[in-house]
């Protein structure tokens, strides 16, 4: 049963995780969707939203990475975060 709970919790987290990709580029384009037909703006506008789009997702991607490689350096120290209510980074 634990091999079931571990592919679910792998499966969400993957999905998690491209949504996290797509929404940015998704949200781009919406808004230049908008502006092109509310203003009439030129079709030239879906090009920068695309690029910002892919700006915003590769971000979440750095992100990601950043900190996966946080939790490993942790494990690889063996240093556990201390947990407490008011926390100050």
């Amino acid at each position: 049963m634990k091999t079931w709970s571990d592919m679910l919790k792998n499966l969400s987290l993957l999905t998690q995780f491209g949504l996290s990709l797509i929404t940015p580029l998704l949200l781009c384009l919406g808004l230049c969707w908008w502006l092109y037909s509310r203003f009439g703006w030129g079709g030239w506008i879906f090009i920068l939203g695309f690029f910002f789009g892919l700006g915003g997702s590769g971000m979440v991607a750095y992100k990601l990475y950043l900190s996966v490689q946080k939790k490993q350096s942790q494990e690889k120290t063996g240093k556990k975060e201390k947990v407490s209510f008011n926390r100050h980074d």
